[in-house]
């Protein structure tokens, strides 16, 4: 394998696995603001700076489900297993955020923080 593959699949990978960047750095705020919405977050805006992994810290502030319960078996399947799934995302969207930070920190002066509306 030739080294510019081995970073094409390195980025690409980390590019689908950081979705909270995707989230809300490529696509348009209001796609992030529905997604929260819907996730019943505690959270009023996200801002652009890190947003991908303030997305993730948000999406894991909202209020459950109302048709989950605890005794649902899709919850009982992962039996603790979710916790290395949020720790990759969260290192994903750090760095995805990172690389995206000149960027971000044009659109924060220029547009301010991604609103959540209710």
């Amino acid at each position: 394998m030739s080294r510019g593959f081995k970073v094409l699949l390195v980025s690409t990978l980390l590019m689908a696995s950081g979705c909270g960047t995707i989230n809300t750095v490529l696509r348009p705020d209001a796609v992030a603001s529905q997604n929260l919405k819907e996730s019943r977050s505690h959270c009023e805006n996200v801002p652009r700076i890190y947003s991908g992994v303030i997305y993730g810290f948000c999406t894991l502030n909202g209020e459950p489900a109302p048709d989950k319960s605890l005794k649902d078996q899709s919850l009982l399947d992962h039996q603790g297993n979710a916790f290395p799934i949020i720790a990759i995302e969260f290192v994903a969207s750090g760095v995805m955020d990172t690389l995206m930070l000149p960027y971000t920190i044009y659109r924060q002066n220029k547009d301010g923080s991604i609103e959540i509306f209710r």
